[in-house]
Parts: C-alpha cells; sequence; structure tokens
C-alpha cells in the first residue's frame, strides 16, 4: 500500500476506534476520556474547580487546561505569557497555530479577535477529534483545523501571509525534532508578516537538554530574538521577529499593557513582561544551532 494512503487508513482507524472508546468510556477517578493516538496515549481529566486538562499520558505534562464555557480562562501561565507577544504581530488579522492540543489558545484568540482568521495545524485526528468532543473547540469562517504536518503546513504557505505564528507542537515529552532545526525556523521567517511576530514555547534548560540550541537556532534566523521566562513554570516563550527593531523591557510591558486594556485582557500583560522579559545576552547560551540531518551530511 502506497505510503500516503497507509497513513490516510491508519487515521481512519484510529478515528473509527475513537469513536468507540468515545461511546464507550465512563467517568472514573477523574478521566472523562482515555485512547489511543499518535503520540500513545490521550487523557481527559476533570478537576473538583471546573477544569478539564488534556495529557499524553497518565500523570503526564498538561498540554491544556480549559475551563468550559470560558475562552478567556487561560489557565497555564505558559499560555498566558504568549500573549505578551501579540503587540509585536501587526495588524493580527490572519494567525497560525502549530499544535491544536485542547484548543485554548486558538478559542481565545477566536473570541478576543472578532477580525482574524485562525488557522490551526494539528498532525493527529485523534486530537482534533478529542478537542472537539471534548473541549468546545468549534470551527467556523474564522477558525478552520487543518490536519497534517506542521513543518509541510508552514514550508506550503505563500511568503508574508501570517501576522502571528505561534509553534505550539509538542508529543509527551518534547516539540518534534524537525520543528526545531534551521531549516524549519527560515520556514517560519518566509510564512510570517515582516511585521509580524514567531511565538515559540520551549520547556527550559532543566527540563530541555536542547534548549539552548533551540534559542540559537532562533536567533540564527530572526533579526531580533527575546525570550520571556514564564513565571513559576518550566516554560520559556521566545519573540521571534524578522526584523531588526530594538524592543525594551519597558517598551513590551508597555505595549502589552495597552493591548491587555484595549482587549478586557484578564491578565496583567505588563507585570506579567516586567517579571518574564530576559535580555538574550544574559541567557549565556551554550549551544549549537540545529540542521536537518540530511543537512549536516552534506560536504
Amino acid at each position: 500500500m502506497p505510503r500516503n494512503r497507509r497513513i490516510a487508513f491508519l487515521q481512519i482507524v484510529a478515528l473509527l476506534g475513537l469513536a468507540a472508546l468515545l461511546l464507550a468510556c465512563a467517568n472514573r477517578e477523574g478521566v472523562v476520556f482515555e485512547g489511543p493516538s499518535m503520540h500513545g496515549s490521550i487523557i481527559v481529566e476533570d478537576s473538583a474547580e471546573g477544569l478539564r486538562t488534556l495529557m499524553f499520558e497518565r500523570n503526564g505534562a498538561r498540554q491544556s487546561v480549559v475551563k468550559l464555557g470560558d475562552p478567556d480562562h487561560l489557565e497555564l501561565s505558559y499560555a498566558r505569557t504568549v500573549l505578551a507577544g501579540l503587540p509585536l504581530g501587526g495588524k493580527l488579522r490572519r494567525m497560525l497555530v502549530l499544535g491544536l492540543g485542547g484548543g485554548s489558545l486558538p478559542m481565545f484568540l477566536h473570541h478576543n479577535f472578532p477580525d482574524a482568521l485562525i488557522e490551526v495545524v494539528e498532525i493527529d485526528p485523534a486530537v482534533a477529534a478529542v478537542a472537539k468532543q471534548f473541549f468546545n473547540v468549534r470551527e467556523d469562517d474564522r477558525l478552520r483545523i487543518r490536519l497534517g504536518d506542521a513543518r509541510k503546513f508552514v514550508e506550503d504557505s505563500p511568503p508574508g501571509i501570517y501576522d502571528l505564528i505561534i509553534v505550539d507542537a509538542f508529543g509527551a515529552n518534547s516539540v518534534p525534532a524537525h520543528l526545531s532545526t534551521r531549516e524549519f525556523s527560515l520556514a517560519l521567517r518566509r510564512a510570517v508578516a515582516p511585521d509580524g511576530v514567531v511565538i515559540a514555547n520551549l520547556w527550559r534548560r532543566a527540563f530541555n537538554a536542547a534548549y539552548d540550541s533551540m534559542v540559537l537556532t532562533y536567533q540564527s534566523v530572526f533579526e531580533q530574538i527575546i525570550v520571556l521566562d514564564v513565571r513559576a513554570d518550566v516554560n520559556s516563550i521566545v519573540l521571534a521577529l524578522p526584523r531588526k527593531t530594538p524592543i525594551s523591557r519597558e517598551y513590551l510591558t508597555q505595549m502589552a499593557g495597552d493591548l491587555a486594556r484595549s482587549r478586557n485582557f484578564r491578565v496583567d500583560l505588563a507585570d506579567l513582561v516586567k517579571s518574564a522579559f530576559k535580555d538574550i545576552e544574559s541567557l549565556e547560551l551554550d549551544g549549537s544551532v540545529i540542521r536537518d540531518p540530511q543537512t549536516r551530511q552534506r560536504p
């Protein structure tokens, strides 16, 4: 069977298995759903506080946390910190999110930017099905979910089409390797508008041995890099700009605060930026630019 047809067949089988599990599953110990995915497992849990969590393994990292019926609620600190990059996204009319999870960020953007078109790329059809079934993710003419590989989607995108690109694609334990290379960063830079921004979610050094190299890889492609260390969490948010624009802590604090007030965000972005902002020189990065394997092997 040709590779593309085999992948399509496996996806259909996964969806059929998921549909059967959706009908058969019952609540137990907070678990609303557990089933197979390309990552190994999908677990959906409810808490006593009314929050619903998506994980890719039992007791694993929280991929998404949603308060059902309240798209303005961003429970995870990293998701709130991502918002600090929005003022750098030009007109914010066309946005791309790589990685769906439970849809907390896409649904927040959909609710707060009614004039924007939001596209979400998710490689796993089971994750997309769970997001719709259990997390109230709804597609319409402004929110579109594209099933497929994020890298290929970005590489096939027209130049400068997106004002904002959020890279939030994780497996159970890490960012997929092919979404960490210089070649992928070059594709991101090509797809983002000159006055736009790429926002990437990374795990920090203590939990990610490749952290320094990942930041250096973005720095090797983009003219300006800002790092925000997420408060009381293990993430860092990289803001990558395809232009050389001096951006100080004070400038981003002012811009983020103004945006939060104008859009009535529940997040104090000014305070968040003040504590999270890191000068790239202060990080003392010790790593090397990550390349695609075939590129590294060239003479």
